[in-house]
């Protein structure tokens, strides 16, 4: 029996990861404080595959139990918003670094095949060149990018300290199914979905120009399985589509009217994943091209 968890395995990446787990034969174990999570999110599953456990990551008293005879980790739990972390930094530190660090303490003391934890391309701020490398400058602009970073070098860390199988994956723009409506991987998608169901006009931010990568989260659950599944270790990974798509592009594919509003500062011009080395490490690449994925996600 393959025993997995899953951290923050109710959020919108964790719980299509969770799908995809149990697709594959394993037994999760979720780790969810609900905060972000919606355990609506896991009703489908049944309670002989999927364990749900409330529990908070950054308080690690009852941690060990559950990791008894796993096999994978992935930890996905985290504070993910831009805005809130210059509001609360100390918030973002104990949830992002010190949440990591027990996940990371509790994985230890079991044989775990791979660790895989979620990071950010936040952490290249506003970087010179685009495709973006894994080498590229790190530049954290904020407490979100910064805390998220310290959890990626601890991590690492943790693979050449105590020969753990971990591996970091710096995720762009995730968008799909149970997408959080309030969150920041979906302000775009959100915004552009809510106002089209309610007929009105797309706000589009700026000229619309300014660009993301956006990959789908079926993409990215295909990436870890395939990472959890291979020998490699100690390494870190962009996790992106490899393409730019405009904001205006988006809402061109879902249609109907739009609205300029003014740019926010500090926002990028263009963002894009150099996926180059993930592609040859795992043989893997997205499937999903941006306008199959739109469709997708107003066929929910």
């Amino acid at each position: 029996m393959i025993k997995s968890i899953v951290t923050g395995g109710a959020g919108f990446i964790g719980s299509n990861l969770v799908d995809r787990l149990v697709q594959e034969g394993h037994k999760v174990i979720v780790l969810d404080n609900f905060v972000s999570g919606k355990k609506r999110n896991l009703s489908h599953h049944s309670k002989q595959n999927v364990k749900i456990i409330n529990l908070d990551i950054t308080n690690n008293k009852n941690l060990n139990k559950y990791f008894k005879g796993v096999n994978y980790v992935f930890h996905l739990a985290g504070l993910a918003e831009i805005v809130p972390s210059i509001k609360n930094p100390r918030k973002y530190f104990i949830n992002n670094t010190l949440g990591t660090l027990n996940i990371l303490e509790a994985a230890k003391k079991v044989k775990i095949k791979k660790f895989i934890y979620a990071a950010s391309s936040s952490c290249y701020g506003l970087p010179k060149k685009i495709p973006t490398l894994e080498t590229e400058k790190i530049d954290t602009n904020h407490p979100y990018a910064f805390t998220k970073f310290l959890g990626e070098k601890i991590v690492i860390n943790y693979a050449n300290l105590f020969k753990m199988p971990n591996i970091s994956c710096r995720f762009f723009n995730v968008y799909g199914p149970r997408l959080n409506m309030n969150g920041q991987y979906g302000a775009v998608f959100s915004n552009f979905l809510k106002q089209k169901k309610n007929k009105k006009p797309l706000t589009v931010v700026g000229n619309g120009k300014q660009t993301r990568d956006f990959i789908h989260v079926d993409d990215l659950t295909n990436a870890f399985v395939k990472l959890s599944r291979s020998s490699l270790k100690n390494k870190i990974y962009n996790l992106g589509s490899g393409k730019e798509t405009s904001i205006n592009q988006i809402a061109y594919i879902i249609g109907g009217k739009k609205i300029f509003i003014p740019r926010r500062p500090g926002d990028p011009n263009r963002s894009c994943a150099n996926i180059f080395k993930i592609k040859k490490d795992i043989n893997w690449k997205p499937e999903i091209s941006i306008k199959e994925g739109i469709q997708r996600l107003f066929n929910n």
